[in-house]
């Protein structure tokens, strides 16, 4: 693993427990400094709120955003045999060797914003060129296949609740390793042919959505192949009868190994009071299981974006997270959670390098920027 290091699910769950809601004091020095800017106060709009934001998460109200990771869990689906894909399961592999490589959006898009990548092979199915460590030329890649791809979920549990757990805690290890290294903000993606399949149907248990409403069209499905996909999740529902407040059992039940290790980093992170970007629908359904096993863990997690997957919309709302960027994205990857780093960039750049009024001698509101005409 990444650090060498095994964590407990329990003790990570102790300690988001331990932390109590966000830093206030932190936020309000945040929001004081914001407000003493030269302009007007708010005025940057989200980007204040950012700011604001990451003290709340930190408990710092500086916190620097200066060493940055993006984390793409991959894993394959058994379910993908039922012809819910556009594209054949080789892919999984065949993508994990090109994030490796360098040669993927993620690549290009961690590379802007300067955060390293890790890749974490959790369970993908096939073989993919072997890479020796330290010559990776895209990403850090992370070999910790559990099983090779999960199974049919349609003819039983996509795994078992061992493996599910197992999941888990390789994400808390993954995280644990880059808090060793400095990361002080993580954004993650995800990369597994059938994904979505499994991903709407923990979305599907978790709110009690129809499958129909939380089902999307994933990596390009024409009508015919959409509707066998609703029926799919419908039949491994019924086959399953997960439990919606267990999480680890629906993650056993219908859900991914890489979605598993993805509620990993969400806990860790928070654990860790590292601020969390998520990506689009898959990383939502894992926070959707995250904050199962720990309430108040969405109040720490940054959105990204709001993908065209339907399900997404659904997640956000039950979340109570308001997402940065509507780009109609749909690829995965930690795409849209690097492109958020770039916001988060400019606002911690804003905070710190613009200037005060008091230091630009320039005139501030008549009322003062604490009286009654600042943002409350």
């Amino acid at each position: 693993m990444t650090a060498g290091v095994r964590v407990n699910l329990d003790d990570t769950l102790v300690a988001i427990a331990g932390l109590g809601p966000l830093d206030e004091a932190a936020r309000a020095g945040a929001r004081d400094h914001l407000d003493r800017l030269t302009k007007p106060p708010g005025s940057l709009g989200r980007l204040e709120e950012l700011a604001i934001d990451l003290a709340g998460i930190t408990g710092q109200a500086f916190p620097t955003m200066a060493h940055r990771a993006m984390v793409v869990a991959a894993g394959d689906h058994g379910v993908a045999s039922k012809g819910v894909s556009a594209y054949p399961s080789d892919v999984t592999a065949q993508m994990l060797a090109n994030f490796i490589g360098g040669g993927a959006a993620i690549n290009v898009l961690a590379a802007a914003v300067g955060a390293s990548l890790t890749v974490v092979d959790v369970g993908v199915a096939g073989p993919f060129a072997s890479v020796l460590p330290g010559h990776e030329r895209g990403g850090h890649l992370v070999r910790a296949r559990i099983r090779p791809g999960t199974a049919d979920m349609t003819e039983g549990p996509a795994m078992t609740r061992a493996e599910a757990l197992r999941s888990i805690e390789v994400g808390i290890e993954v995280m644990a390793g880059l808090r060793a290294s400095g990361v002080d903000l993580v954004g993650i993606g995800d990369m597994g042919i059938g994904n979505t399949t499994a991903a709407s149907a923990i979305v599907a248990v978790l709110t009690g959505a129809a499958a129909a409403a939380v089902t999307g069209r994933g990596t390009g499905i024409d009508d015919a192949t959409h509707r066998r996909k609703v029926a799919v999740i419908e039949q491994a529902i019924a086959r399953n009868a997960p439990d919606p407040v267990d999480p680890i059992g629906v993650l056993a039940a219908v859900g991914g190994l890489e979605i598993g290790t993805l509620v990993g980093v969400i806990l860790g992170a928070v654990a860790g009071r590292v601020p969390v970007v998520l990506d689009g629908f898959i990383t939502g359904a894992a926070a959707l299981l995250a904050a199962g096993l720990a309430p108040g863990t969405a109040d720490r997690a940054i959105a990204a974006h709001r993908s065209v997957e339907p399900g997404h919309a659904i997640v956000l709302e039950r979340l109570c997270l308001r997402p940065l960027l509507e780009l109609d994205l749909r690829l995965g990857e930690g795409t849209g959670a690097a492109l958020a780093i770039g916001l988060i960039d400019a606002a911690v750049r804003l905070r710190d390098g613009m200037a005060t009024f008091d230091s630009a001698a320039v005139s501030g509101p008549l009322d003062g920027p604490t009286g009654p005409g600042a943002r409350s």
